[in-house]
Parts: structure tokens; sequence; C-alpha cells
């Protein structure tokens, strides 16, 4: 028998977001009643169930509330004047919709030859319609990618080499959120193989050629978008692809933090082999698009409701990235955590170079790569 002796809740403010933790401690010499009446297999199931789905949910809903009340008091980024792009090539993964069709017609303005990579093909080509017709000199196409296939990233990979295009900007856009437990191809749990290990082997794959397009006065760069759900994200990497419970918050959330982490052990590596490229992570904050389309229905409805007074439009939320894809402020600055434009602090847990590490290697194992995918050969 199991039984709860203490619990604690812990609020940590982080740079304008709260960081929500709960300590159990468990006493198993001595049983004391969760209820009115002498705990029971039913009560200790009950609470099992509310400590792995409810309280994520709450945690991850408290986050969303700070992050509209950031809102509330600050505008989002204007962009300024930014460079230039003739000559250089883009990727940029969930492009054909919401911020990632944002990012691709603001990066095809600045001359950039964009590549939407996406599993939607339809809607893929729509957008590479709609944006030549804003634009007739607009260099912009579609490719498929299935994030939920290593297999389809794979092959994206292979057959955009064989164009021998250089690479300049990967943009890691696509993301699933709060998702029924479904799995990938491979059988990873859907956030964890579509947000996080999809992109990661795109990223390790596609490398050398950001490697071989940057120049020490024109660093490539990799801009990864997270969220501020990150800050709740909890790794267990021995069951990385499997919880006993299923939170989809909570794997929304884990997937996240991965991104961060995954994002800081990479620049060490870049910086550590001297190569020419940068990579950074992007809070977008709060944004009205089709991600939220699996949220219960009285969280839709409290949505709808607050949406339009508070939440940032695709193209809003797309700016961070945007800027961090082309700002000549950021040249050559990487390992950064962006928000709204400006740098920030992650969560805590992000900065342990231990966890890093262990992530790093664990991604490698599962997505078929030898362990250092940036060292030089």
């Amino acid at each position: 028998m199991l039984e709860i002796h203490r619990a604690s809740l812990k609020r940590n403010r982080v740079d304008g977001y709260g960081e929500v933790r709960v300590t159990l401690l468990y006493n198993p010499a001595t049983l004391h009643q969760w209820s009115m009446g002498p705990i029971n297999s039913s009560n200790v199931n009950e609470m099992w169930w509310f400590l792995q789905c409810i309280l994520p949910a709450l945690k991850l809903y408290l986050i969303g509330v700070k992050a509209l009340l950031y809102q509330l008091f600050n505008n989002p980024l204007a962009l300024p004047v930014l460079p230039a792009q003739n000559g250089k090539v883009a990727i940029v993964t969930g492009g054909a919709r919401g911020m990632g069709y944002e990012t691709v017609r603001h990066l095809t303005r600045l001359g950039m030859h964009v590549i939407i990579a996406s599993n939607h093909d339809n809607e893929g080509l729509t957008a590479v319609k709609r944006i030549c017709e804003e634009r007739n000199d607009a260099q912009v196409e579609f490719e498929h990618l299935d994030l939920a296939s290593l297999r389809s990233v794979r092959q994206f990979v292979k057959k955009f080499k064989h164009r021998g295009l250089p690479l300049h900007v990967l943009v890691n856009n696509a993301a699933v959120m709060l998702v029924p437990e479904t799995k990938t191809e491979e059988g990873f749990e859907q956030h964890f193989g579509i947000n996080y290990l999809g992109h990661f082997l795109l990223t390790s794959l596609l490398l050398d050629t950001l490697k071989q397009s940057g120049q020490h006065d024109s660093y490539s760069r990799i801009v990864t978008i997270s969220s501020s759900a990150h800050h709740m994200g909890q790794l267990s990497l021995k069951e990385a692809e499997r919880r006993h419970s299923y939170s989809p918050h909570a794997a929304y959330a884990h997937s996240k933090l991965a991104l961060v982490l995954f994002t800081y052990r990479l620049q060490q590596e870049l910086t550590a082999g001297g190569f020419p490229v940068t990579a950074n992570v992007v809070d977008p904050g709060m944004v009205d698009t089709a991600l939220y389309r699996h949220l219960c229905s009285p969280a839709q409805l409290a949505k709808k409701l607050v949406a339009r007074l508070l939440f940032w439009t695709a193209a809003q939320g797309a700016s961070t990235a945007i800027f961090a894809a082309t700002a000549a402020e950021l040249e050559g600055v990487g390992g950064c955590y962006l928000h709204n434009g400006r740098r920030a602090r992650s969560a805590a847990a992000s900065y342990d170079e231990a966890l890093q590490a262990h992530l790093w290697t664990q991604s490698c194992r599962l997505a078929g790569l030898l362990p250092e995918p940036c060292r030089a050969d």
C-alpha cells in the first residue's frame, strides 16, 4: 500500500512565466486517509489519475493564463526593416498554414527561396498558389514531409540533397498539441515523435548542408519553435516514447522542453566545431491558430471568448521566428530562447547540461544516428 504523506505546491517566477511543480513525499510505513474513509485501491487509482491526467492540464492552463496576461499588457513584436535575403534557401516545416504560412510569406518577400515541408499536400499547394498570386516573383514550393515517419524524413532529406541546393535557414515549426494517444509510424507517442524526434532527425540530416552554406560573416540559422508550456515539461528518457498514464497536456509540454534542451546542446556542438551555423529556440506566445482544435469543450469555449482580445494573430506569432531567421542583430548569435523579439530565460531544467547530453544520446539512438551528428567528419 502507498499513501501520500504530504503534498506541496510551489510556484517559481521565471521571466514572466510561472513554473509550477508538485512535490510528493511518500511514506509507505504509515497510512493516512486521502478521503473521509480508509484508503483503498479505488482511492489510490483516482488519486493517481488526478496526478497524471488532471494536474498537468491545470498546470498547462495556468501557464496559458500567465502568457495571456503578458500579452494583455505588452504589444507583439513589430518587425524592423530586415535585410534582403536574395539567393538564400529556407525550409519551413508546417509552412502550409498558421504561423508557418506567415513565416513563409515574409521570407519570400525578403527574396528567399522557401520550401514548405508539410504532410498536408492540398494545403501546401494552395499556400504556394496564394503566395505566388501575391508576388509574381515569389520563390516558393511545396515538398511532402511527414514528421510522424522517420522514413519520410529521410526521404525528404534525400530528395532535397539530390537537388544540390544550399540551405541557409531551417525553421522547425510544425507541431501537434493535445492529440489523443496515438503512435507515429515507428511507435513513438505523437507529441514526442512529431514535435521533437522528427525535427531532431531532420535537423541532424541537414546539418552538413547548413554548415556548407554558412559563412563566418553570414551564418546559416536553425530556428525551432517551442512554447511557454515547456516550463512544466519533465523528461523520463527511459520511457521517452511511452508513459504508463497518458496525459496529452504533459506530453505536449515534454516535447517542447525536449526542443529547448536539444537547441542548447546543438549550439554547444556547433560552437565547439567552429561551424558557421546558429541554433535558437522561439516562444511565439499564445497565437490564434488551428493548433488548439483538440482542446476540451470548456477550454474551446473559453478560447473563443478571449482569442480575439488577447491571442496574437498568426502573423504576430510568427514575427519572432522571422526575426530569428533574418535579423542582423542575431548574426552569429545562437543558443538563445527568444520571446517577443527578446532573449528570455527558459525553464531551469533546460539548462541542465547532463540532461541535454542524455537526451542527445538517447535521441540519436531512437533516430538511428551516430551519437554526435554535429561533429566534423
